[in-house]
């Protein structure tokens, strides 16, 4: 059929406008609506380590990781010693000879793997009046194990109230599950550094620099040579005894 030109034009004006208003309408693509030019706040949990790993000390409380413990001195100057990785048969003790010498107690946690090779020496070490706590079987990175591995790791250490991660290495689930075998997990205020060697002046150093009531000092009396530990731990007791400070055990 064929229109008149009257309504030919205007039918031409219709399909004409349509055509206008189709183009001015933004591209119904997928990938526009999929790349918001912001990215989602959701997304900054990714930059966030996966394992919480708990860093260097620097506030109250970080530690002792439980709540419950009051390890204030109550206006003593009093320091918490603690000596990890052995016992070794030759060092841990030279290291009790040095502590009875300046009438001070200490912590050691030890590798149970170590106590089965030298049970004698913690009974020594007891004997003496210092504290054991549990510094798992082997040593390992505890946040790279499975939960059954963590756990085969701290229950085949020693029994005591007190654990120590090797490394420092713990998160929430490495915490919780010493918490369900009644432990407190313990870290440390100065790292002396002596596993690394630097020398007994330097140990002796950062023993004293360190030094302030209530502190935790770390140092190891096992896992390699401990020589420069025991002549630092020396010299240092001599010149903080002398300064007033007293050296008690963590209540393991």
């Amino acid at each position: 059929m064929t229109l008149p030109p009257g309504k030919l034009l205007f039918a031409a004006v219709l399909l004409f406008s349509a055509v206008l208003s189709q183009a001015a309408r933004p591209a119904e693509h997928p990938s526009v609506q999929a790349a918001p030019s912001v990215r989602p706040v959701a997304h900054a949990s990714l930059t966030l380590p996966v394992d919480q790993r708990v860093k260097p000390a620097t506030r109250k409380n970080q530690r002792v990781s439980q709540p419950g413990w009051d390890l204030s001195t109550h206006g003593a100057k009093a320091l918490y010693l603690t000596f990890d990785d052995g016992p070794h048969p030759i060092y841990t003790p030279q290291v009790l000879s040095v502590l009875a010498r300046h009438h001070a107690l200490a912590t050691f946690f030890v590798l149970g793997r170590e106590v089965a090779a030298h049970p004698q020496l913690v009974e020594t070490t007891r004997a003496a009046g210092h504290h054991i706590g549990n510094h798992t079987w082997d040593h390992p990175m505890l946040t790279h194990l499975t939960e059954a591995r963590i756990r085969q790791e701290i229950s085949s250490g020693v029994k005591s109230r007190c654990f120590r991660p090797p490394y420092r290495d713990t998160n929430k689930v490495v915490a919780a599950i010493a918490a369900s075998y009644h432990f407190h997990q313990i870290l440390w205020d100065v790292d002396t550094n002596d596993w690394k060697k630097p020398g007994a002046a330097a140990i002796e150093r950062a023993i004293l620099r360190g030094a302030r009531p209530g502190a935790i000092i770390l140092m190891h009396d096992g896992g390699g040579n401990r020589t420069q530990t025991v002549a630092a731990l020396d010299r240092a007791l001599t010149k903080l005894s002398a300064q007033g400070y007293s050296f008690r055990p963590l209540p393991c």
